[in-house]
């Protein structure tokens, strides 16, 4: 297999291990922070209840008052806070957004929801100042907007970050995706570009040996004849690699039986072909035959070469839900393993000491790309087989 497909799943492994990492220490490092600051912000909370139990006891005194009023109380730029009686009656608030133009109705039931927001984060503060019950204020608050975003911070930078990686991978997918649709077309044109001359030069040889007299009674001419149309069947699926192929509703039956037909006769004897349809003979399908008779000998061809030029294979053609036509082709070979199963299709992958593995990779394509159809693994034991499955569009 060729080293990049090979090594592609410990690639998206690492990156996705590093970035893992990466995120992990955002978070941990911004939790740090946070704690930090929380810490900070219950310290000026404490120090803002122990100031206004110093005011309220010392009202009349304006010895200190002023500087408890003013380095105290009001230094506290962030934080949240409601001061009420022991009934949770509002006696003043600091750093609350009110609604602008607000009723009085509407500013009490704001100043309730905000109360019961912060009995959800703190408990509240208590302040006392006398012997009695009802002698006690309670300080609400809840945490200040910068620590609210600070703790939503590393989550929001997350999401920013794999949104930008999954653009950048759906990017660089395209581009390896157009880059090696470009590598295929290029090789299956210049395939046909090369074909072109040795096939006009035998169709020439061809014909007049089919007009001479003298070969008149050769089988060798008819059968050069086939080995000739056969090139140029060849040539016309290298020219359609690359442009949309015309789809006809076509016998899907009969078109299969003509590929295994041809491909009957020129492997090993010990091979069995079996063709069993499980709808009416007659049912159509879409397909480019050329392309199509193509991936049937692609896949059949590997699996010869599975089991060794001696076994069976069967192709079952049967409906697949409403819209599809399901084409099965088992063979008897030494299967593939679980863990090779999804590598199959890659370019590169093969078995065999000679062989570009390019066979299947071109066959999914074929289906895949330009029947809009689907070809994968449907069943392979070691030792026993493998049947690969064909969807079309009926």
């Amino acid at each position: 297999m060729l080293p990049i497909y090979s090594q592609k799943s410990r690639i998206k492994l690492l990156l996705l291990l590093v970035a893992l990492v990466i995120g992990a220490a955002t978070v941990v490092y911004t939790n740090v922070l946070v704690s930090k600051l929380a810490e900070r912000e219950q310290q000026l909370i404490d120090l803002y209840a122990k100031g206004q139990e110093f005011i309220i006891k010392n009202t009349g005194k304006e010895d200190n008052l002023v500087f408890i009023l003013e380095e105290v109380i009001t230094a506290n730029k962030s934080v949240p806070v409601i001061l009420t009686d022991a009934n949770e009656k509002v006696i003043s608030l600091l750093n609350l957004n009110l609604p602008a133009n607000i009723s009085e109705s509407r500013k009490e039931a704001f100043l309730r929801r905000e109360i019961q927001t912060m009995k959800t984060q703190h408990e509240p503060i208590v302040v006392s100042f006398g012997d009695n019950k009802e002698d006690i204020n309670y300080i609400f608050y809840k945490d200040s907007d910068l620590l609210v975003q600070l703790r939503y911070y590393p989550y929001v930078q997350l999401t920013v970050m794999a949104c930008f990686f999954l653009m950048a991978y759906f990017t660089f997918s395209y581009s390896r995706k157009a880059e090696q649709n470009r590598v295929w077309v290029g090789l299956a044109k210049e395939t046909a570009h090369q074909l072109g001359t040795p096939l006009s030069s035998l169709m020439a040889w061809y014909e007049y040996l089919k007009a001479s007299p003298k070969f008149a009674e050769e089988p060798i001419v008819e059968e050069l004849g086939k080995d000739v149309k056969r090139l140029e069947i060849i040539t016309e699926r290298f020219s359609n690699i690359g442009s949309v192929p015309a789809l006809k509703d076509e016998n899907i039956l009969r078109v299969t039986q003509n590929a295994i037909a041809y491909l009957q006769n020129r492997v090993s004897r010990k091979v069995e072909f079996n063709i069993k349809a499980e709808f009416p003979p007659d049912t159509p399908a879409k397909v480019n035959i050329p392309l199509f008779e193509w991936v049937i000998e692609n896949i059949c061809k590997n699996a010869i070469d599975a089991m060794e030029g001696k076994g069976k294979i069967d192709l079952t053609l049967s409906y697949a839900g409403k819209n599809n036509i399901a084409i099965d082709i088992r063979d008897t070979g030494k299967g593939i393993p679980k863990t090779k199963v999804n590598d199959v299709f890659l370019p590169g992958y093969t078995t065999k000491k000679r062989g570009w593995g390019l066979g299947l990779a071109l066959a999914k394509r074929i289906i895949e790309n330009y029947h809009e159809g689907k070809l994968f693994v449907k069943w392979s034991e070691v030792g026993k087989g493998t049947t690969f499955r064909l969807l079309l569009n009926r």
